[in-house]
């Protein structure tokens, strides 16, 4: 018997051990249910086979060719990764539109004694419900931005806020970008923004909608990605607690944040090139050096006077009015814990 869910909802997914998305590798990496494993039933090349053939030749060549190669695929991962599965596993399996693919894993796994269920109507379906949540609703918890110039410490504010119980939502860490010039996180790509928009609808199902979010104050766009409209509506608006923080304290927190470009000064030496051209040819000359010659503090300095500062002073992204302000003379783990523990005590942070 295998079951259809119609309920993507985080206690419907609950029931179920394992979610395995059975479409091929490169609709996998564009997006997927968070937490999904991906055991196609066709990889891409075979999957362009088998249309070719259906184009080409003929639909029964093609439904011939492509049902060998399913049994090959399944009988695959029924060997590896599903060959210490116990007899209690209950997986739920879906591909683009609940069809074929997903029918066919499900029909075996089922046989083998598995409580298998298919998701009703796919990935599509759960995309729709993405898209219904991001782009025609909106976030109604109360929402609260740690606003600031680049190095102050937002994240690790943040990060400490969360530690103290307070409800938070680190969009960065979504985006797998840090949010400046030189935020990308060198080895790891963006997701795509549906896979960005995927994990943070996943994120806001697991926050209490009566407790406030912190959230960092960020720009509409995190790198290559964008912020669906549910959230940043509510963030042009929401009260903002700005971080005052002197510039070498800043750039002693950027110049570690750094490290990794510093050891890449082919690719530093790219990003340099690629900003505003108002930066004379000296200047970023200039920089250039004081990365080649590992002055990191400096170089971070430099780009906090020449460049960051005067962005954030024209365009200080998303928030409303100033509620608070935190000072902090260092960005000392002791520091930023001090500074969590007084903003959680702000009626702001109260649940409504």
């Amino acid at each position: 018997m295998i079951d259809e869910i119609d309920r993507l909802d985080p206690e419907t997914l609950s029931r179920f051990d394992e979610i395995i998305d059975v479409r091929s590798p490169s609709e996998f990496a564009e997006d997927h249910i968070p937490g999904a494993v991906n055991l196609p039933v066709l990889d891409d090349a075979q999957r362009a086979e088998v249309g070719t053939l259906y184009v080409q030749k003929s639909k029964f060549l093609a439904s011939r060719v492509g049902a060998a190669l399913v049994a090959r695929n399944i009988a695959d991962h029924l060997e590896r990764h599903l060959a210490d599965k116990p007899g209690r596993y209950a997986p739920l399996i879906y591909c683009w539109r609940g069809g074929n693919r997903s029918g066919a894993m499900a029909t075996i796994l089922s046989r083998v004694g598995w409580r298998t269920a298919v998701i009703k109507g796919g990935y599509r379906i759960y995309r729709r419900g993405v898209v219904a949540r991001l782009y025609d609703g909106t976030v109604d918890a109360p929402l609260v931005l740690l606003s600031g110039p680049t190095g102050s410490g937002k994240t690790a504010l943040l990060a400490a806020i969360a530690e103290r119980g307070a409800q938070t939502l680190d969009l960065e860490a979504l985006a797998a970008h840090r949010g400046s010039l030189f935020g990308a996180e060198p080895g790891r790509d963006q997701p795509s923004q549906k896979g960005f928009e995927s994990v943070l609808c996943a994120a806001l199902s697991r926050l209490d909608p009566q407790r406030p979010i912190v959230v960092e104050a960020e720009s509409s766009r995190i790198g290559a990605l964008t912020i669906p409209p549910a959230l940043w509506r509510p963030m042009t608006a929401a009260p903002r607690i700005e971080l005052c923080v002197p510039a070498p304290a800043r750039a002693r927190h950027l110049a570690i944040g750094y490290g990794d470009w510093l050891n890449d000064l082919e690719d530093l030496r790219h990003r340099v090139e690629r900003m505003p051209r108002h930066h004379s040819r000296a200047v970023r000359d200039h920089w250039i050096t004081l990365a080649s010659t590992g002055e990191a503090e400096a170089f971070a300095l430099a780009l906090i006077e020449a460049h960051y500062d005067p962005t954030y002073r024209r365009a200080p992204g998303a928030g409303g009015p100033v509620i608070a302000r935190a000072h902090l003379n260092q960005l000392t783990g002791e520091a930023v814990g001090r500074a969590a523990d007084a903003l959680v005590q702000l009626p702001e942070f109260r649940a409504t």
